[in-house]
């Protein structure tokens, strides 16, 4: 996995060992989100699973209960949809101490294509809006009050290297990812004096 962490190097791994609170993964149950509760899991944090498969869910905190011996907690959510999903995580995420927020859920395209030619595109547009920008700002939302409240917290999340620069084919996620980062940048520079880190990781191809 070929990553790029710009502007926001102050929540280092040594600075994340000290949040022993319930890590929060978005995209939990494959590819980069998995990995990321995986290794937080291995550092002995707890960890708190969001995606929309219960089977995927239930499977990996088993695997992790299994492998670490940490807690885990699962919430069904699929940020897809348009009904508010958010009074369910919210309750979801209820007593727990949220040191560290992973908003890594993301979609794009089955292939890259002219943005009319996009198959089922209003729906499409929908989706990727929901998913890729609503998702950050809203699980954002939710966690940040008590972050604010212990004065220490980290937001991680994921962009794309494509949303550093227009990307023809790729026109509207990497407009949402250009979105992640400028969010990022931004909510750093509020919160930051606070004891907030916000940091984007640009993902390129894996």
């Amino acid at each position: 996995m070929n990553t790029h962490c710009s502007y926001f190097c102050e929540a280092t791994s040594v600075y994340l060992s000290f949040f022993f609170f319930f890590p929060v993964i978005t995209g939990a149950t494959d590819g980069i989100g998995k990995a990321y509760a995986e290794e937080l899991a291995r550092r002995g944090m707890k960890v708190a699973l969001i995606s929309r498969s219960k089977e995927k869910l239930d499977h990996v905190a088993s695997e992790i209960n299994d492998k670490y011996k940490v807690e885990t907690k699962v919430i069904v959510a699929d940020f897809g949809e348009r009904e508010d999903i958010y009074s369910r995580i919210k309750a979801g995420l209820e007593g727990l101490e949220i040191g560290v927020l992973v908003n890594n859920v993301g979609i794009s395209y089955v292939y890259p294509e002219y943005f009319l030619d996009i198959p089922d595109l209003d729906e499409r547009i929908d989706k990727m809006v929901n998913i890729n920008i609503v998702s950050v700002c809203k699980m954002t939302r939710l966690v940040l009050p008590g972050m604010l409240e212990r004065s220490k917290g980290v937001v991680l999340n994921i962009s794309s290297a494509s949303g550093m620069y227009p990307t023809a084919l790729l026109t509207l996620y990497s407009a949402t990812k250009a979105f992640i980062d400028f969010f990022s940048q931004g909510l750093h520079a509020e919160y930051k004096s606070k004891g907030i880190f916000v940091q984007v990781s640009r993902v390129c191809f894996m």
